[in-house]
């Protein structure tokens, strides 16, 4: 270790003192000292010390309230403390580390092994510090990649959407009934289906970057059925239509409490994703259970392959497609059902059997009648 290490000895033993201080300085240490409890809280208010070397029988105020005192403390919590005591007896010891000691030196004190436990928690409190700058680093450039990528995202938007409205018009325009319009329509109809991949993938980015960034929302009772019908009706017909498929609900629905744009959205990717994969035509069942721990469990059941545990583990990880014989997809869906729900603090999963299906879950607080 070098100089720019400091210690804070505190001792009311005088003789203790003075021989620690000229090993501690001749081994390279900054070194300061107080003589009792009081009086090294006061030290504590103008000196930052790297470690502190602290008796624990003093008069007044010992050891161990001093050690008590300075780890309630924001400023000095993180300061390690090795207590030096004559004390061989396991409870104090016990006592000690429950208020946050981060080790013993039993007395009379050895020199080399107290260089060597000082230079061990040094450079393990160093570690920690660079560890938490360097996570403190981190999380300010994911910021900036984070408000990057969402100025890009909607920055893509806008053309992106002309692209799509004049390939429409230009697709709704053209005679049809010759080889060479024909050979147009088709063309039109490929770039107007890859904008749209496009742009479910762009709008599913947003909505992933402003769940993450969101705070905190408000969670009132849900009404289930005026969230999953329109959304079949609506955002789902197109699937539906080009999968052939079928998705039952059921005639009443547990009600429980949660936020009504975001469940749209786990539905959304749920059933997005049964259409795709649940089966040849899919066929979707949905419902709900009422569980003991006062929790609704919301549920969707397909009639596909069905998935082995080693998929499963695979499952609400991002840019993770487990097929893709049949359909091309970005495979963030099921990743945006889990920050959902992580963040509204409940939990999502699925349980399948290979040849018998899926069954895809979340769970959200019951509404108290």
């Amino acid at each position: 270790m070098t100089n720019s290490v400091t210690i804070l000895i505190v001792d009311d033993m005088p003789d203790n003192v003075a021989v620690l201080f000229a090993f501690l300085r001749n081994a390279g240490f900054t070194v300061l000292v107080a003589q009792d409890g009081e009086a090294a809280i006061q030290v504590l208010e103008h000196a930052h010390p790297d470690l502190i070397l602290l008796d624990v029988m003093m008069p007044g105020m010992d050891g161990f309230m001093v050690c008590q005192t300075l780890k309630s403390r924001e400023d000095t919590r993180e300061i390690p403390i090795i207590f030096m005591t004559a004390l061989t007896d396991t409870v104090d010891k016990v006592k000690g580390f429950k208020l946050g000691a981060a080790d013993y030196i039993t007395k009379p004190i050895h020199h080399e092994e107290v260089l060597a436990r000082i230079n061990a928690h040094v450079r393990l409190c160093q570690q920690q510090q660079r560890i938490q700058e360097q996570n403190h680093e981190l999380q300010i450039r994911n910021k900036e990649l984070d408000a990057f990528a969402h100025m890009v995202a909607h920055d893509l938007k806008n053309p992106l959407n002309g692209i799509i409205m004049i390939t429409r018009l230009l697709h709704e325009a053209l005679p049809s009934g010759t080889v060479v319009d024909g050979k147009v329509q088709e063309r039109l109809g490929v770039i107007e289906r890859a904008g749209d991949k496009m742009l479910n993938i762009i709008n599913a980015l947003l909505l992933l970057a402003g769940v993450s960034n969101q705070k905190q929302v408000e969670l009132s009772p849900l009404d289930m059925q005026q969230i999953v019908q329109p959304m079949i009706q609506g955002r789902l017909s197109q699937l539906l239509k080009q999968f052939n498929g079928e998705i039952i609900l059921p005639k009443t629905w547990h009600v429980a409490r949660g936020y009504s744009p975001w469940v749209e959205e786990i539905w959304v990717n749920y059933l997005s994703n049964g259409l795709k994969y649940g089966g040849s035509p899919p066929r979707l069942t949905l419902g709900s259970d009422l569980l003991p721990n006062q929790m609704v469990r919301f549920w969707v059941r397909d009639c596909g392959e069905g998935l082995t545990a080693t998929e499963q583990s695979r499952l609400f990880t991002p840019f993770t497609r487990l097929q893709t014989s049949r359909v091309d997809g970005h495979g963030i869906g099921l990743s945006i059902v889990k920050q959902i729900i992580e963040k509204l603090g409940e939990s999502a999963g699925v349980e399948s059997e290979k040849g018998k299906g899926s069954l895809f879950y979340f769970t959200l607080p019951a509404c108290q009648v």
